[in-house]
């Protein structure tokens, strides 16, 4: 009927016939509950009048949610920003209020006299040899750039999660690592050879002397090296003739501890460790060297610049040459202007950023071929 068709977009609906309305009536009166009032009306007609709310532009328009900003770890990368400006500032405040301490410290009487009596360094013992001979200038050349690329590659193999190329032994196709992993521990290899001549040389020669404490007096002369290194006011010792207490017990620690820890936690993740023997797997869990391999490797980073800062900072160009360019005096000032030693170093860092850069399956694919098999994924 006329009074049940639907009323055309913009016109009033026709109203209810007199038949429909008394039936609703009818129907409420014998249920008078609301529910059963609803329950009979026919809401598909519309009501008979004039629309007054019109769909504007929008209507339609259902804005999407902003997407997650993308986070490094459990910050974003403006919270990254922001923790570090707030840590940087905060760390330049504290290092401002330790220095000004430690410089009130060492103007007191008594940390005076404490400083002449240790000014941060002992004699040597008789026989210990003055300056750096060639094949040190060139263990140290080897040794960074070994390290350069083992850090390098460590750090692809821990976070490399889909490796392109392949390596397997010859004759052992059921052993197979990432080609990256297989130049890790060929560096590694390398690494430890030229550390195993590196300490055969120093105890032939005696140079073991200069990295290895032979007097307790070292504990206070570090000491008062670091003191003295808080307090911007640095030891100015003449690394050619001995190194502070603080330099001798860095190196030492590097040289026969942190490198030996790192070549055996190595050892012990690499396809050299013994699969099969149960209770010296036991004994020494691959677990432990892999907790203990990464903080290694942080320690080396953290010693490298180090390292590097100071060499910069305390006569740069004299301390390049004892270096690089095994070449130095009694005298302190004696190579202070001398620029061997810093092309040398620039040499060695061509050499290391060519390295860097040709480390990557195109160039290794043939040298791992050598030694084994190499194959796609």
């Amino acid at each position: 009927s006329a009074a049940s068709a639907p009323a055309a977009s913009g016109e009033p609906a026709a109203p209810a016939s007199p038949a429909e309305t008394a039936s609703v009536v009818a129907s409420v009166e014998s249920d008078p509950t609301p529910q059963a009032a609803l329950a009979q009306i026919d809401v598909s007609t519309p009501l008979p009048f004039q629309r007054t709310v019109f769909p504007g532009k929008n209507a339609n328009y259902h804005p999407q949610p902003a997407p997650e900003p993308q986070r490094i770890g459990p910050f974003t990368k403006g919270q990254w920003a922001g923790t570090v400006i707030v840590g940087g500032i905060g760390l330049l405040g504290a290092a401002a209020m330790a220095v000004l301490f430690v410089r009130w410290l060492l103007s007191l009487a008594g940390m005076q006299d404490f400083l002449q009596t240790y000014p941060g360094e002992y004699h040597l013992p008789e026989g210990a040899p003055v300056g750096f001979p060639a094949w040190l200038g060139w263990q140290h050349f080897f040794n960074v750039f070994l390290m350069v690329l083992i850090i390098r590659t460590g750090l692809s193999v821990r976070n490399d999660k889909r490796p392109t190329a392949f390596w397997t032994a010859r004759g052992n196709n059921k052993t197979k690592i990432s080609l990256t992993l297989w130049f890790h521990q060929a560096l590694d290899i390398l690494w430890l050879v030229n550390g195993i001549v590196f300490v055969v040389l120093l105890f032939a020669t005696g140079q073991w002397m200069r990295v290895i404490p032979t007097s307790w007096e070292v504990i206070p002369n570090a000491l008062s090296a670091v003191l003295q290194y808080i307090s911007l006011d640095w030891p100015t010792e003449n690394g050619w003739v001995n190194y502070n207490s603080l330099q001798q017990i860095a190196y030492g620690a590097t040289i026969f501890i942190a490198a030996p820890l790192a070549a055996i936690t190595g050892v012990r993740m690499s396809g050299l460790w013994p699969k099969n023997a149960t209770k010296l797997n036991k004994l020494y869990p691959v677990e432990w060297a892999r907790a203990l391999h990464f903080p290694v490797m942080l320690y080396f980073v953290v010693f490298i610049f180090i390292h590097v800062a100071l060499v910069l900072t305390t006569g740069a160009l004299r301390n390049l040459n004892h270096m690089y360019a095994a070449q130095g005096s009694t005298d302190p000032t004696a190579y202070a202007d001398n620029w061997t030693g810093f092309w040398m170093l620039v040499a060695s860092l061509v050499v290391i950023a060519a390295a860097w850069v040709a480390a990557r399956p195109l160039v290794l694919a043939p040298i791992a071929k050598l030694f084994g098999n190499v194959s796609a994924r």
